[in-house]
């Protein structure tokens, strides 16, 4: 069932909201949360997708937020609020509430969306593309006790993602680290079969991607040993290399959703590790609602370390450096010879297991 509301306010959106659910027979509101979705409207239907495919495992009140830029200056001094209210089949197993607004309202949004946030439940914002710098100081963030970004959709990923780790705040997060968690596990799982001791990494995949930065800053955090980022042709993050006392740990996966994984002395096995969509991304973040201790931790070690080239423009140093402050490599350089390892200032410390997320 869908609700259009034109010139609007935030008392009659609730009481369309109460009106859609009587009509459908269901007065009980079972949601555990309240999803804010702040996007524009090129990129409003992929989210609002995503959204009410992870409302299958997590029932919520979604709040699409629509800023509306006008070119003509006498409507940019109209304020005005349109919503479109839906209910039942149309909002997955919650309630959805797409906000478009125009003009003064556009400075606002924070004020339009508090009414209608569900009572003594958590609240979780998500931007989907232009994500702010510092998530917890912006005017819906406050709000929040998670926030979402995703690195990747950004023009400038590994500079978004540098910034947001100086600004982070207990809560913030990124669909980048998300997109990790499968590799986080392998890896972890892999060590827990071997005692040995790591001591040099390399991760490698797709140029400025913050997946692959992010993976080698958790390495780093974790098993404090040199890391060292090469480039491929992707798609996204395509393999892992852990070099061991014992011989080498390899996580390959070359077409984006199999991969294999060698261990010295034992039989390659393939696993699944495919790339996952934006709503399984949503499900799995939202299952948690307290800070990632463990995201933290990577952004604080490893983010100082990252060295990127020119972005915009291609030129300079690639994006396929050490994590650890070694020198940096192009593309065709990663391609046509072996990784370098990145030389520790001291002797490495005795390799730590990797702890899944």
């Amino acid at each position: 069932m869908k609700i259009d509301l034109t010139d609007t306010t935030a008392s009659k959106i609730n009481k369309a909201l109460v009106q859609g659910r009587r009509a459908i027979g269901t007065p009980a509101v079972g949601m555990v949360l309240t999803l804010v979705i702040v996007t524009d409207e090129e990129n409003a239907y992929d989210a609002l997708k995503a959204a009410n495919e992870a409302s299958r495992e997590h029932p919520s009140r979604t709040l699409v937020v629509i800023k509306r830029i006008s070119r003509s200056p006498r409507d940019r001094a109209k304020a005005r609020l349109d919503a479109e209210v839906r209910v039942g089949a149309d909002a997955g197993t919650g309630e959805t509430v797409v906000l478009r607004l125009y003009g003064e309202v556009i400075d606002h949004a924070q004020s339009v969306v508090l009414p209608l946030l569900l009572p003594d439940a958590p609240v979780v914002v998500w931007w989907p593309v232009n994500g702010p710098t510092d998530p917890a100081s912006d005017p819906l963030g406050v709000l929040a006790q998670r926030r979402v970004t995703d690195s990747y959709a950004s023009e400038q990923p590994v500079r978004d993602l540098m910034a947001r780790a100086e600004a982070y705040t207990p809560g913030d997060t990124d669909l980048a680290w998300t997109r990790i968690t499968p590799w986080r596990s392998m890896l972890a799982a892999a060590l827990d079969q071997v005692m040995c001791e790591v001591t040099s990494v390399e991760v490698e995949g797709e140029e400025f991607n913050p997946s692959c930065e992010l993976l080698g800053m958790w390495l780093a955090d974790r098993l404090k040993v040199p890391v060292t980022r090469s480039a491929s042709s992707g798609p996204g993050l395509t393999a892992v290399r852990m070099e061991t006392n014992c011989g080498p740990i390899v996580l390959d996966r070359a077409d984006g959703s199999l991969a294999t994984l060698s261990i010295q002395g034992q039989p390659d096995r393939a696993v699944a590790l495919k790339r996952r969509d934006t709503a399984e991304l949503m499900a799995e973040e939202l299952r948690r609602l307290d800070p990632d201790d463990t995201y933290a931790s990577a952004l604080r070690l490893g983010v100082e370390r990252l060295s990127y080239g020119d972005e915009a423009s291609g030129a300079g140093a690639s994006a396929s450096q050490a994590t650890s402050g070694g020198k940096s490599e192009t593309k065709s350089e990663a391609k046509s010879a072996p990784a370098k390892k990145a030389a520790p200032a001291k002797k490495a410390a005795p390799a730590k297991k990797a702890a899944a997320k």
